[in-house]
């Protein structure tokens, strides 16, 4: 099968450039001819509260691709169709996650629908984004994603909301495919001892907290958490490791109130691959208290690391994290139940356990990307004759 993919990948950073290059990757290691058309640039400073949107790395993952698409410059949008129309893919793949892609997006999908009989396959991250602002939202996801042959979808949610949004679309949900590539891309062979020493965490029960630090995450709960954690376990310490994209100083506040920043370590910064395995090494258990969520790529590097995870009953989060198997899950903006998950977690000694569950899973498969590119190859075939 021919197919082409639009979508970031290095040396733009974050989870879904990681999706883009492993997809190219699997779907090429699965015997297809795979063309690869990414970004010029992605957004705009006042729409990216980031200091970068460029991957600091020194070990990366890379594809081969063409940085064609601008998505303020409309001649790029005609470009890039064209190379597409000369390509003559089976199906063209689109990433889609937030609504600043509405117009290249919507350009590009009316060009192939119109002018060619390529299949358009949507791969939604997430229908509408983690913070909505209503209405809008859903309009701009009608615009682009009505044009789409197929969709694939990594949560009930999301497959819920595009059946609401689209009559009668064809919908594919799978898990979210692992992350373990930058596991085997970044292992140093530090031992999680010599990583504590050097984080001043000796003798401390590590709860990381990883990931951009944004809203709909939920940060503020679990630190509200922590001086409940510590009544149980005195030398619990949070280890809160992302880059702030708003609002430091409130959580900061939030620490100073509770009477926890001495038992709080923060990473302001992205992390480059070189230095995952350092922050994951050094923690017990991974703990994600979202708000709201329809997947969340840091559960996967978790479980590609071998970490368990503490999580939050949102989106498809429960459909991933199974609780008491390699995880635990509790009510979401529920300081004291978030609480009570991570001292179980200690005092019943789930650690090991779920560490084996997380890495029989592994094993098995579960979050294989063959999954993926098994569903790419099923909407080929149910749709090459429409």
């Amino acid at each position: 099968m021919k197919i082409c993919i639009i979508g970031p990948t290095y040396p733009y950073r974050g989870g879904i450039s990681h999706y883009t290059t492993l997809l190219f990757k699997h779907l090429e290691a699965a015997g297809h001819q795979v063309k690869l058309y990414s970004y010029t640039r992605q957004y705009p400073k006042f729409l990216f509260p980031g200091k970068t949107d460029k991957d600091p790395s020194a070990t990366t993952l890379r594809v081969p691709c063409e940085y064609i698409v601008d998505p303020i410059q409309p001649f790029s949008w005609w470009r890039v169709y064209r190379r597409i129309r000369r390509d003559a893919p089976d199906l063209l793949i689109l990433q889609w996650w937030v609504p600043y892609w509405t117009p290249s997006l919507a350009a590009i999908s009316w060009l192939i629908k119109r002018r060619t009989k390529i299949k358009l396959v949507y791969i939604c991250h997430n229908v509408t984004p983690h913070e909505e602002s209503g209405t809008l939202d859903h309009r701009l996801a009608w615009v682009v994603l009505r044009r789409g042959d197929g969709f694939i979808v990594h949560s009930e949610q999301d497959r819920r909301k595009l059946l609401a949004l689209l009559p009668k679309p064809r919908v594919w949900r799978t898990n979210l495919p692992t992350y373990e590539a930058l596991q085997q891309l970044t292992t140093t062979g530090e031992s999680p001892s010599s990583v504590r020493s050097t984080l001043n965490l000796e003798g401390k029960q590590v709860l990381l907290f990883f990931g951009f630090v944004r809203p709909y995450k939920g940060l503020e709960y679990l630190i509200q958490a922590l001086p409940l954690v510590r009544e149980k376990l005195p030398n619990a310490h949070l280890l809160v490791v992302g880059e702030f994209w708003t609002g430091k100083q409130a959580y900061l506040a939030y620490a100073e109130q509770a009477g926890v920043v001495e038992h709080m370590t923060i990473v302001d910064q992205y992390v480059p691959n070189e230095d995952l395995p350092n922050y994951f090494a050094a923690a017990d258990v991974v703990v994600l208290p979202y708000v709201s969520a329809t997947q969340s790529a840091v559960v996967q590097l978790a479980f590609g690391f071998g970490k368990p995870v503490i999580t939050t009953r949102v989106g498809g989060l429960h459909e991933v994290v199974q609780d008491g198997y390699n995880g635990l899950v509790v009510p979401p903006q529920n300081e004291e139940a978030l609480a009570q998950a991570i001292v179980r977690y200690f005092n019943e000694s789930l650690a090991e356990p779920m560490h084996e569950h997380v890495a029989r899973e592994r094993e098995t498969g579960r979050f294989s990307w063959q999954e993926v590119v098994t569903a790419l190859e099923e909407i080929e075939r149910e749709t090459a004759d429409r």
